[in-house]
C-alpha cells in the first residue's frame, strides 16, 4: 500500500484498515509460531503497511495542530 493511497482515504478507512492489518498481523505471527507460515515476508510487509498508516494519521494530526 503507497502512502499516497493512504492519505487520499478517509478517517474511518484508514482506522478500519489500520484495524484488519493489525488482526492480520497477530495470525500471521501466531502461525509462524506453529511453523505454518510460507511467506515470512509478508509478516514484515504487513508491519510496514501498519507503520504507513500510522505515519499518515499523524500527519494529519500535527496539520490540524497548526
Amino acid at each position: 500500500m503507497k502512502p499516497e493511497d493512504i492519505r487520499d482515504m478517509s478517517a474511518a478507512e484508514i482506522e478500519a484498515r489500520l484495524n484488519e492489518l493489525k488482526e492480520e498481523q497477530f495470525k500471521l505471527r501466531f502461525s509462524s509460531s506453529m511453523m505454518e507460515v510460507e511467506n515470512n515476508a509478508l509478516i514484515g510487509q504487513v508491519r510496514r503497511d501498519i507503520a504507513r498508516i500510522k505515519t499518515v494519521l499523524r500527519e494529519r494530526e500535527l496539520a490540524q495542530n497548526t
